[in-house]
Formats: C-alpha cells, structure tokens, sequence
C-alpha cells in the first residue's frame, strides 16, 4: 500500500498523506452519515455524549464541531478502523505488528465558523509503554489551505514533549510562546475526498479554522501498535481490550521503550472534549473564526 518513500517520509517527518485510500461510494456513504446524525443535534441544546457543540449551536441552525465516536452512532463509520488499506499502511509502518483500534471523532469545520484547533501532542493525553501510536485521518471532504487544514511541524515526534497546562491544570494544549515549538516549519494536510492522513501521537499538531465557504469534515481514528499499553488508564475487561484488536496477533508482553512521558494532571478543569479544555489556553495561536469575530 505505502511505497519505501512514504514510510521514510512518515518515518522522518512524523507525518504522511495517503491519496485515494477510500473509494468515492465509502465517502459517500459517510458524508450521508455524517447529515443524518447532524440533523440530530437539532434536539440537543448542550454537549452530550454524541455532540460537541459550536457556539451559536440552536435547533433552528445546528452547529456540531464535533460527533463524538461516530463508530458507535452509525454502521458506515464502525467499518472504518477495519478499512482494509488502511491497517495495510499501519501494519507496514510499524514492521508488521498487530494494531488495535482505540477510539475516533469527526471533526467539523463547517463553512465560515469552524473551530480552529490550537497546538497539542496527541502523546500527551495518552502515554503508553511504546510509542507506536497513530491517529488516522480520514477526509471527507477536499482539504485545501482555505478550509482550514491540519497542520504539523515535521521532525517534532522525535523532540521532547511539550508541556500542556496552564495555571497548574492540564488543558490539552501548548502555550505557542514556549521555546523550541518551531512553528514556522508547519507543513499542512491536504488533499481530495478519500485521503488519509497518519500521524504519529508525538508529533506537533493544529489547525486553523475555516474561513472558506465549504465544510471541513475530517474523522480521527485514534490507532495503536497491539504491544502498546496505555500507561494511565487500564483497559475496561479484557473482552473489550481485545474486541479492539483489528489486525494482526494478540499479545500479552507490552514492549517497553524509553520514550518521553508527561502525564495529563492534574486534569482538566473543563471536561469533554478537546475544544472545552483547551479554551483555558490564555496565550493563543489561531484566529477564532470570522463570523465568531463578526459577531
């Protein structure tokens, strides 16, 4: 699936764009989804386990940034994480080992308001006992540089990780005047419907928000190597940990590397999703939206 350059490049830069991974009719069938469960916010006035709500949210104009977990809301989106091509790329970055699905969020960047997403290491939320981690991106729509693509600093999954508090508590998000961020080498994501992006849990990410007069849908699998085990949460039952194995062989020797570790506590003062805790940043880098800016 992943000719030699990607996996160098993936390898070097902490990052790839795979084009034409899912077909014109599977994106089809998630962007017809990703309507009928939008359609059900209308009934919803504040976050709930579903719905992460855009400010201005209301049931005459619905307005998600997010639907959490789409895999456990509709049939088209629990088949992504067993995507063929895509455990294929996985599987060849991380020389043949099993990989086990963890959880996935859609991330809606709606024309003219979606919210920008400010720096972060997904490692930081998450530390294993190896750091064979990796979200994969899923575009549902074309991502240019005008609809507010996901940007990432090559080389940073290799550097240290960043602290990510302010005023003592975890928020999800790096204050863009801390030393050594070098965020002036941000490359971004793009590409047409049906690409994928990878991305490996330390390297340096965010986004800007859209300003263009079209959406930004953009799903998040969050994947892991099946000898990677989580460091601060332990897994629910056993039957649930190894339900989420996807491909490969199960394995009961965690590989343990040195690898950087902060740990995420104190936790968050505001709870449920990446938007909520990270709007305690006080020194922020992107733009809010301009119709937000309007007023």
């Amino acid at each position: 699936m992943l000719t030699t350059a990607q996996i160098d490049q993936y390898h070097a830069d902490g990052f790839i764009v795979v084009p034409g991974v899912l077909s014109p009719q599977q994106i089809a069938g998630l962007r017809a989804a990703t309507d009928a469960l939008v359609a059900r916010s209308a009934a919803v006035l504040e976050h709930d386990a579903m719905f992460d709500l855009e400010p201005g949210h209301s049931a005459a104009t619905p307005r998600v940034r997010r639907i959490k977990n789409p895999d456990l809301w509709d049939a088209a989106f629990a088949a992504v994480p067993r995507h063929p091509g895509i455990l294929a790329c996985l599987q060849q970055l991380w020389g043949g080992r099993g990989v086990r699905y963890d959880i996935s969020k859609l991330n809606m960047k709606s024309a003219g308001f979606g919210s920008p997403v400010e720096w972060h290491q997904d490692w930081a939320f998450y530390p294993h006992t190896n750091d064979d981690l990796a979200a994969v991106g899923v575009m549902l729509d074309d991502i240019d540089l005008d609809n507010g693509p996901m940007e990432v600093v090559p080389g940073s999954h290799r550097g240290p990780i960043f602290d990510h508090h302010t005023d003592g508590h975890f928020c999800g998000a790096i204050d863009p005047a801390t030393p050594g961020l070098q965020l002036e080498r941000r490359r971004p994501c793009l590409g047409p419907a049906g690409s994928i992006t990878i991305h490996h849990a330390r390297a340096l990410h965010g986004s800007a928000p859209n300003n263009s007069g079209r959406p930004r849908r953009f799903l998040l699998l969050q994947m892991r190597c099946a000898d990677a085990w989580p460091l601060i949460a332990k897994p629910a039952s056993w039957e649930d940990w190894a339900g989420l194995l996807v491909a490969g062989e199960e394995t009961l020797t965690p590989r343990m590397e040195a690898v950087p570790v902060r740990l995420p506590y104190p936790p968050a003062r505001r709870q449920g999703s990446i938007y909520e805790s990270q709007s305690e940043l006080k020194n922020r880098f992107f733009e809010a939206p301009r119709e937000a800016v309007a007023g």
